[in-house]
């Protein structure tokens, strides 16, 4: 149901209880499920109608729906049997046992057997834990008192508890609102108006027509004012208002911030339903600008006849179907609202592909040069930015993300960065007149360079703006001075002078993180709008004072908003959680929305971006394609495709003229689409610069180093930015089915008269990869994990959200299962839902996400920093959350025997057993000093091993939980232990002997007397080490490194024998930011592996067929094993380092 039918139900809900229809009240509030009036349930409860409780309780849940609502009709059954023990009624407590506590045998059969048993008893009250029991009054209050606690604690009653604060008869106002507006556009309008009826609308009657009874005689509408006519249109509305101060709308605020009092208006005739009180006309100010226009004007304004509630809250969506009041005249009023016209699509919109570009990684953020509009800045999912001559399709400027002065930047920043150093840009932008532009990244910090022509860019300032993501930036001149503005998770916007970076303002009272900033001017009054997470719209003048307004956009979540380029049409475009998308035009004198615009995906894939050109066109990145509307015209008026190959939601911008349209593409392409003149332009800067676009494209081809080229380049740049290992998703300590797991390709004996190579793999055609299908809402892939079954693949991003890829059963995929030759669906139930997890008021940056899945593949347990969520894989529904923080979660596994116990590891160091099926803490194990990076569990030994970020291994035997032994990792000679480094754990096949994975090497232990049997040390000057699992039948490990490239080590001897090349899955001029985080093993396929990348991306990984393998181990030297020769990541293949 739309957010304007649910209010819908509200207003009725409150016309209902005011006309005292008491029992359709409580009927509604049942069947809609929007409003749980906790007053009513009490007093049913102390009634004891349990009927009606029941009843009354299951239009928001039932009885298997989460362990909160099992306890809710338990302890309500659990009463009503009591009750009819205390009065000796066996047969009706039989009755109650049989057929309403029975239900719960299934989950406690003890507590069943108990119950049960009470029937044998003379009193009840013989049972020791029933021994207080009162008497049915006082029994009933202290139930009501738990029954309370455990409604407002459950989910499923979150946001229903609270009534909409509405003003008195506020159905009856928006009806008045709509006879008021009616009467305006009556050809013959009388001044003592009749109303006939509600089930049409209202017009005049003409002079030989009947009359209606007057209104002051008809019992519905009750009694009304005898008044002259209407108040000129020009001045203010048909109400008559009492003197009141009265917040003021948008315009009225920008013109006269101060709010006053307005005299009252008299001789207003008023007709509705019943008087209208208090009801504030709009502010004199906002009238005089948008002065009311005959009916057939197209940009008619209508009337606030609660300007009041308007500035407490916006109509979400423009009353079109959805409500069906006495509306329908304004399909007249507005050409653009009839649904049957058909448009051509005009020729001046740029719809044909004229450049294709390679950024490298995957643009985020693109702005045109306001003065020379052939220059495009770009920012991307990796922090870098680049500036592109699309004219010559010349890459002028690319810089890779760096703080320029981390000593200057706050601790929180460079903590956060010693934790990951992963950045995206979220926002890049040109100043006014061309001469700065400004980035915002994803993590505190906006960078400002000035540009001076060219290639030529310098640094200019950084600021350290907001705890968390930096999430918009606009310049903008207020008291004639150029001024930054951003705004961040921490939920501020602050305004900072672009010539020093000092801050001026910060701007507070939103309550949840500010997504974006739309500055603006009216009338010499500098302002700006801000939209919040939470989907609160603000807008705030340059001073101390405070929002000026509090509006709620439509979709509630991701919204951005934009002017017409003359300043005078202001829209917003934003994105639901549950992936609706809208672009509504804004009455600013009113802060409602004037219309909605149609054709979006009923679903989008994720946040919709827009943008406005020429005064006359809108257009948006959806549904795969390029859509654009004419501002006038609800209706889509085209759509383009730019030849294939766009995302679901393309980020897209125009430039100044709107003769260039700047589209992002897959496999981190930009496509730059034309007009007419558009072409023009890029065809003279063509012919002009012919030899020399030439040459720049020769050189700005992108070309693949040697591997050992990569390595160096990414160890100089991880001793810039200190290096953070990504923790590990497959090792989630479930204990895999391994009687599905293909026998391994038996290895041919190793002939010592031949050579051994190492097997290099630089090229696509070496390998078969599959890079799986995007979400463009991900930005980093934090876990990954195969399903059991084998047939899908499941990821937690850093921003929470889940995605699972499933490959259907087809005719080149018989067996359904995962592999790299067919490529699988990116997955959602039919409800479109996400499983998403909470994240409290955490910055997701800060978060270690976790998640471990149940051995039938049916549930996942999943945290991102904030409660430990527990997902239906069938369904994405959350079943239950628990576990608030603090502490967080860091890491999850399932006891392999019993699926109600996890094992916990949290951010304070401790391990906590809980027990999901009592909701109970069985145990808290302490023996780490830093937060637990790993969990395993062996059902061979009946031990848990747990590592953590302090280096440590400790053993626990799962019988007692005590702790049996603990060790510390043995660092190579020369290296210092990280601040914080994840340390992993993986059982082997075995179930004996684990494997260890640190930044620093790969480690074989055996569990019993917690020995190191192997060790693999990467050479210093190499890459580190992200990610490591054992293959499925435990005979390779697959690592992952932060250069980008995967080896693949024999597990006997941690010897290296295969290593994929970045070049062999990442395409041509891939960003060296791009790196591999997780990586996970298939359960059946012993030569299949997934990584998940810094960039959002999953890659599934196979040999060929013909090779059937990856490489040849290496020859044993001596016979022995024992001493593993570490071939170092980024050296060529001879070189070599024992151990």
């Amino acid at each position: 149901m739309s957010s304007l039918s649910r209010e819908l139900v509200f207003l009725i809900l409150q016309f209902l209880d005011e006309e005292k229809f008491k029992e359709t009240v409580h009927k509604l509030e049942q069947e809609s499920g929007f409003f749980f009036n906790m007053k009513y349930f009490e007093d049913e409860v102390h009634n004891g109608n349990w009927d009606e409780v029941e009843r009354y309780l299951s239009g928001f849940t039932k009885v298997d729906d989460n362990r909160y609502s099992m306890k809710i009709f338990f302890e309500i059954r659990k009463q009503k049997y009591l009750e009819a023990l205390d009065k000796h009624d066996r047969s009706k407590a039989v009755e109650i046992l049989v057929k309403d506590l029975k239900v719960f045998a299934t989950f406690n059969e003890e507590l069943f057997k108990e119950i049960t048993q009470l029937l044998t008893l003379e009193n009840f009250r013989e049972n020791e834990q029933l021994s207080k029991y009162g008497d049915t009054k006082s029994a009933r209050a202290i139930m009501l008192v738990e029954l309370k606690k455990l409604i407002e604690a459950n989910p499923l009653f979150r946001d229903k508890l609270q009534f909409p604060n509405l003003k008195n008869s506020r159905l009856r106002t928006l009806i008045n609102q709509s006879l008021n507006w009616q009467h305006q556009l009556c050809k013959t309008p009388r001044p003592n108006p009749d109303i006939k009826t509600l089930f049409v609308d209202h017009s005049c009657g003409q002079p030989n027509g009947a009359r209606a009874p007057s209104p002051a005689n008809n019992p519905l509408l009750g009694s009304l004012p005898k008044a002259g006519g209407f108040p000129p249109l020009g001045a203010h509305g048909p109400f008559q208002p009492t003197p009141a101060p009265v917040p003021t709308p948008l315009a009225g605020w920008m013109s006269n911030p101060t709010t006053v009092a307005h005299a009252a208006v008299s001789g207003g005739a008023t007709i509705g339903l019943g008087t209208a009180t208090g009801l504030g006309a709009p502010s004199i100010p906002a009238a005089l600008k948008h002065p009311r226009t005959p009916p057939t004007n197209p940009s008619v304004d209508y009337p606030s006849g609660d300007s009041d509630h308007v500035s407490k809250r916006t109509r979400p969506m423009g009353m079109s179907d959805e409500v069906n009041l006495p509306v329908n005249v304004l399909s007249a009023t507005f050409p653009g609202h009839g649904h049957g016209q058909a448009f051509n699509a005009p020729d001046d919109l740029p719809k044909t592909v004229m450049r294709t570009l390679n950024q490298g990684s995957s643009p985020m953020s693109m702005d045109f040069h306001p003065v020379q509009q052939t220059i495009l800045l770009v920012g991307t999912n990796v922090g870098d930015i680049a500036l592109w001559e699309v004219g010559s399709r010349e890459r002028l400027v690319l810089r890779n993300f760096k703080v320029w002065d981390l000593s200057a930047c706050s601790m929180p920043f460079q903590a956060a960065l010693v934790k990951d150093p992963g950045v995206s840009v979220n926002r890049v932008i040109w100043s006014p007149d061309g001469a700065l532009f400004g980035v915002a990244y994803s993590r505190h910090i906006v960078q400002i360079y000035s540009y001076h022509g060219g290639d030529e860019v310098r640094q200019h300032l950084e600021i350290d703006a907001h705890v968390g993501g930096v999430n918009d930036l606009a310049f903008s001149h207020p008291n004639k001075q150029l001024c930054v503005i951003t705004c961040g998770d921490d939920k501020t916007i602050k305004v900072w002078d672009a010539a020093t970076g000092a801050k001026q303002y910060t701007f507070e009272g939103h309550e949840a993180p500010v997504y974006s900033v739309c500055p603006h001017y009216k009338e010499n009054i500098q302002f700006i709008f801000s939209t919040a997470l939470d989907g609160k719209i603000k807008a705030w003048l340059y001073d101390n004072l405070g929002s000026r307004v509090d509006y709620d956009a439509p979709g509630r979540w991701c919204t951005t908003m934009a002017y017409s380029a003359d300043g005078t049409r202001l829209f917003s475009c934003g994105t639901s959680k549950d992936g609706e998308s809208s672009i509504v035009e804004w009455n600013e004198s009113e802060g409602a929305v004037k219309r909605t615009y149609q054709g979006f995906r009923k679903r989008s894939l994720g946040v919709v971006q827009f943008d406005t050109t020429k005064n006359r066109f809108l257009a948006a990145g959806d549904d795969f394609s390029i859509k654009f509307w004419d501002m006038d015209n609800i209706q889509l008026l085209t759509q383009v495709d730019a030849d294939g190959g766009l995302p679901a939601s393309p980020r897209i911008r125009f430039n100044k003229d709107g003769a260039l349209l700047a589209v992002s593409a897959n496999e981190n392409g930009i496509k730059i689409l034309a007009n007419a003149d558009g072409m023009r332009l890029l065809r003279s800067l063509e012919n002009s610069m012919y030899d020399a676009s030439r040459t720049s494209e020769a050189m700005a081809k992108p070309t693949i180093n040697p591997i050992s080229a990569a390595a160096a380049a990414s160890s100089a740049a991880l001793s810039e930015r200190v290096p953070s290992v990504v923790s590990m998703a497959g090792m989630n300590g479930d204990a895999r089915n391994l009687g599905d797991v293909k026998p391994r390709i038996s290895e041919e004996s190793n002939d010592k008269s031949k050579i051994w190579k190492l097997t290099e793999i630089s090229e696509p055609s070496q390998c078969r990869s599959l890079k799986l299908p995007e979400n463009v809402r991900v930005t980093k892939i934090s876990r990954l994990i195969y399903t059991n079954s084998g047939n899908a693949i499941l990821a937690l991003a850093s921003n929470a959200i889940h995605l699972l890829w499933k490959w259907p059963r087809s005719d080149r995929n018989s067996s359904g299962k995962a592999t790299a030759s067919v490529p699988p669906q990116l997955w959602q139930p039919s409800s479109g839902i996400l499983m998403t997890n909470d994240i409290g008021d955490n910055n997701t940056e800060d978060a270690v996400p976790c998640f471990a899945l149940s051995k039938n593949d049916s549930y996942v347990m999943s945290a991102s920093g904030g409660k430990i969520s527990l997902f239906n894989m069938m369904t994405f529904k959350t079943m239950t959350t628990f576990m608030p923080p603090p502490p967080a979660a860091t890491f999850l596994a399932f006891h392999p025997q019993d699926n109600n116990i996890i094992a916990i590891g949290m951010d304070d160091s401790s391990i906590q057993i809980y027990n999901v099926r009592v909701d109970e803490v069985k145990s808290k194990l302490k023996g780490h000093t830093k937060r637990i990076t790993g969990l395993a569990f062996s059902h061979v030994l009946n031990v848990l091993v747990s590592s953590g970020a302090d280096a440590q291994i400790c053993v626990w035997n799962t019988d007692g939980w005590e702790k049996q032994k603990t060790r510390f990792l043995q660092l190579p000679a020369g290296r210092t232990q990280p601040v914080q480094a994840d340390t992993r754990v993986q059982f082997h096949q075995d179930q004996i002997r684990f494997l260890v994975v640190h930044e620093t090497q790969l480690a074989i232990y055996e569990a019993t007397k917690l020995e190191c049997l192997k060790q693999w040390f990467p050479q210093s000057s190499a890459a580190p080490i992200s990610h490591a699992t054992f293959s499925c039948d435990s005979q390779l490990i697959y690592a992952s490194f932060l250069d980008a490239t995967v080896c693949v080590f024999s597990a006997s001897n941690l010897r290296l024998r295969c290593r994929v090349n970045p070049s062999a899955y990442l395409s041509a001029g891939f960003s060296s930011n791009v790196q591999p985080l997780v990586i996970a093993a298939h359960p059946q396929e012993p030569n299949q592996f997934a990584v998940g990348l810094s960039d959002g991306g999953v890659h599934v990984f196979e040999p060929l067929e013909s090779e059937g393998k990856w490489g040849v181990p290496p020859p044993i030297e001596n016979g022995s094993a024992s001493n593993a020769a570490a071939v170092s990541v980024g050296a060529s293949s001879e070189e070599a380092a024992q151990r």
